[in-house]
């Protein structure tokens, strides 16, 4: 009796495709006419100006949490008292002792800012950043459950990270403001200038905690502002025009009183455009074209708010790098590249923010103790003593 074999299966040829060819007409990119596109850019700052305006959700978010009260509070306490130091000082003491002859009474307001309104308003500074940081993770646990944020691992390495980070935003705070003063010194639009540029930095910095909570790197962030620049500039506007009429410690009083209000705000806001590219809904785009419609040529998508700032950042930071015996040139370069790519085609100095913010200076001080490979690290010496007592055999 033979034994059956199955039949083998045969295999089964498609006729070739041939690829989808388009006219030159139909692969020419398509534009939203300079009015739509301007009509869109004030209908984001709009929804802007509307979730900078929320004071229902903070007054719901305040009372519906006993955390989030006793930290708004004493942050509201310490703030008020550095405001009422500063205002004190400008309008009693320092008119009082303009024009006197003795020596104590000339130097009355000295004392009074050395010994009181500095120590106050430091104080209050530090402690409202901590509280705000308190406020910002509650908010956030409270809006989306117990899904934690994004959280740098407890290793050696992931606090090297972490201490870079901390420098490079102590930095950035830093050329932010004398930024925000040297366009204040430009001839006739100068305070003009600053104000605009001031409207961003709040809206940066009250928001910065939801984009650190969803794992955002600084890189990142700057790009997510400056494609949606102009609902971040109607945000940031209410805190810029009533933080602009005093003087300069008086205003950062102000601003640190409103912060963690604003900060409940940026939590539930929605910032628009989802897509800034193509900012058409499907249901428009798709009866008109197959391919997708982008805004204006005229009208900037991403307008380049932060980039003498960054630059700032940049030359800074390898300034330091360099009088530590690093640099950040070899790193950047790795670090460019994350989140998939290269560094091809991306913004100004990306790599660099990257590599600075996201722990590179973890990267060169682990380089220079153990890592092999780098110039003057345990490496090099090990290779030196290696080719001495090859010479030596």
């Amino acid at each position: 009796m033979s034994r059956r074999y199955p039949a083998r299966p045969q295999s089964v040829h498609y006729p070739p495709t041939s690829p989808t060819v388009y006219s030159p007409r139909q692969s020419y990119p398509v534009f939203i006419s300079f009015q739509d596109t301007l009509k869109l850019q004030l209908s984001w700052a709009w929804s802007g100006l509307v979730d900078a305006f929320r004071w229902d959700i903070v007054f719901r978010t305040v009372t519906s949490d006993a955390e989030i009260q006793a930290n708004l509070l004493k942050s509201l306490m310490l703030n008020s008292l550095s405001l009422v130091s500063i205002y004190t000082f400008d309008l009693l003491l320092h008119p009082l002792v303009q024009g006197q002859q003795k020596w104590l009474h000339r130097n009355v307001g000295w004392f009074y800012q050395v010994l009181w309104l500095l120590p106050v308003v430091g104080v209050s500074f530090y402690l409202n950043s901590s509280w705000c940081t308190l406020i910002a993770k509650r908010t956030y646990t409270l809006q989306h459950g117990l899904r934690t944020a994004a959280t740098t691992p407890q290793t050696y390495t992931g606090l090297l990270n972490a201490l870079a980070t901390s420098a490079y935003r102590i930095i950035m705070v830093a050329t932010s403001v004398v930024v925000s003063f040297s366009l204040g010194y430009v001839p006739i639009v100068g305070p003009w200038l600053a104000f605009v540029f001031l409207c961003w930095v709040d809206a940066y910095y009250c928001f910065e905690f939801i984009w650190i909570a969803r794992g955002l790197s600084l890189s990142n962030r700057v790009r997510h502002l400056e494609e949606r620049w102009a609902f971040y500039f109607a945000f940031g506007l209410p805190t810029a025009a009533l933080c602009m009429w005093g003087s300069s410690l008086a205003n950062a009083a102000l601003f640190a009183l409103l912060f963690p209000a604003y900060i409940i705000m940026a939590m539930h806001a929605h910032p628009v455009p989802q897509d800034p590219y193509s900012p058409l809904p499907p249901s428009q785009t798709s009866e008109t074209s197959t391919s997708p419609i982008f805004p204006s040529p005229y009208i900037p998508i991403r307008f380049p708010v932060f980039a003498l700032v960054i630059w700032l950042n940049d030359w800074i930071v390898r300034a330091l790098s360099l009088g530590s015996g690093g640099g950040l040139h070899g790193t950047a370069g790795k670090r460019g590249s994350i989140g998939g790519g290269s560094t091809r085609g991306r913004g100004w100095g990306e790599g660099v923010v990257e590599s600075a913010e996201e722990g590179s200076a973890g990267d060169i001080e682990m380089e220079k103790f153990g890592r092999g490979g780098s110039k003057g690290g345990m490496g090099g010496v090990d290779a030196k003593r290696v080719r001495k007592g090859r010479r030596l055999d």
